[in-house]
């Protein structure tokens, strides 16, 4: 019997590698796509003698319509591109280069071969300062490039939905954590800033007073909502992807355990982020399963993972972030 095939753009990156595990087990051919920024190969390794599961290394940017990693496939997850958000204020012109016009190329790709199902990985920060719980309907206030260039390559999506008739589903990810978050060398994600400290035995660096919230979801629990999104035969939707449960950035720091230095809170972050997932549940009957404390326990599990990664302290923050202050934070009037 033919499997169905499946491409995963930035599929050997945190989430993407994620979404080929699951494809794999479920009996799909997967094709992937990724340049390979910050050395993930290790993400994909135990596929590495699994035929169903063929790699390239490449930028999105260079794909041309008819290409054949595209032929026959069925779905397409577009994970692929740049998801740190401090530097997008120094190299606003690099994201929406891969997260715009990079998306446009995967598009042309899946239209051209056409593909039953396009599945975009949209980002929460669309939203910008939002009310929580935070739907679906709420309007859209992007605060920085990043936030930007992923909405736009969201209405990129559905601009070919439109026009050319692509299948189209957008899934908004709140705060996706879990093993192989990112350890590129720029300052990013709590989870991967805070376990480096761990390991290093130095106090984690916690923004404000730690009382701010994020909706954390385990990876796979994304991963699982991405299939149903392909799956489903629904199209032409958003939803909103968390756990539907604020964890504040002190229960994060009792589970992985150690003290903490406090840093200037950054302007333009919301004190809460807080996925309303009722449309996802509802549309695609999905729901979370890992619970936040078994989610920070398989990470503590694997700890060694970052080993490698940045050491950051509250010197080398504050010099990384110094641009997001001048530009984020509010000018008094003349």
């Amino acid at each position: 019997m033919k499997k169905v095939v499946a491409v995963v753009t930035g599929g050997a990156g945190f989430i993407g590698s994620h979404m080929v595990d699951l494809l794999a087990e479920r009996g799909f051919e997967v094709r992937v796509i990724d340049n390979l920024a910050g050395g993930r190969e290790a993400n994909l390794a135990q596929h590495k003698a699994n035929p169903d599961v063929t790699f390239r290394r490449g930028d999105i940017r260079a794909l041309s319509p008819g290409d054949p990693l595209f032929d026959g496939a069925r779905y397409v997850f577009h994970f692929a591109g740049i998801g740190d958000i401090v530097p997008s204020i120094e190299r606003p012109l690099d994201y929406l280069s891969v997260n715009v016009l990079g998306t446009a190329h995967v598009l042309e790709c899946a239209r051209r071969a056409r593909v039953a199902k396009f599945v975009y990985a949209a980002s929460s920060s669309c939203y910008g300062l939002a009310r929580t719980p935070t739907r679906e309907d709420h309007p859209i206030a992007p605060q920085y490039p990043y936030a930007l260039s992923k909405y736009q390559g969201e209405q990129a999506a559905f601009h070919w939905r439109k026009l050319y008739r692509l299948p189209v589903n957008s899934v908004r990810i709140f705060n996706a954590y879990g093993t192989r978050s990112r350890t590129s060398g720029a300052y990013g994600a709590v989870f991967g800033v805070f376990l480096r400290q761990k390991l290093a035995g130095r106090p984690f660096t916690v923004v404000g007073d730690g009382s701010q919230t994020r909706d954390f979801l385990y990876v796979t629990d994304v991963a699982e909502a991405f299939l149903s999104a392909a799956e489903s035969d629904k199209e032409g939707e958003v939803w909103n992807l968390g756990a539907g449960k604020p964890q504040s950035v002190n229960r994060l720091v009792e589970l992985l355990g150690g003290t903490a230095v406090h840093i200037p809170k950054r302007p333009g972050e919301p004190d809460c982020t807080w996925a309303d997932i009722a449309k996802i549940g509802r549309d695609l009957g999905w729901s979370p399963k890992v619970s936040f404390e078994d989610g920070v326990a398989r990470i503590l599990a694997e700890i060694d993972y970052w080993r490698d990664a940045p050491l950051w302290d509250p010197d080398s923050i504050a010099a990384a972030t110094a641009g997001w202050f001048q530009v984020l934070t509010p000018q008094s009037p003349p």
